[in-house]
């Protein structure tokens, strides 16, 4: 699948649960954290395509997506120093 279909799609889906909302507060919850793994896998992308041309891959998965989704750039950076200097 090409890399702007896929971005596109998170896209999507970010702002249609940003404005759709929830009524309740666990359902509330639950799309916010959603959103921020999606915003994780947004920033994981981004850093192994910039990150290409500098060897740096973090590979995407529910648990690079949740550290980096909330804990933000100082969790994505937390990430590339695990990647670089213990694995």
């Amino acid at each position: 699948m090409e890399p702007i279909v896929v971005i596109s799609i998170l896209g999507g889906l970010v702002i249609l649960l940003l404005f759709s909302g929830a009524p309740f507060k666990p359902a509330r919850f639950v799309g916010q954290a959603a959103i921020k793994l999606l915003i994780g896998a947004l920033f994981l992308f981004f850093l192994n395509v910039a990150g290409n041309h500098y060897g740096i891959h973090v590979p995407i998965n529910f648990a690079t997506s949740a550290v980096s989704g909330f804990l933000g750039i100082p969790g994505l950076l937390a990430l590339v120093a695990i990647q670089h200097w213990i694995i």
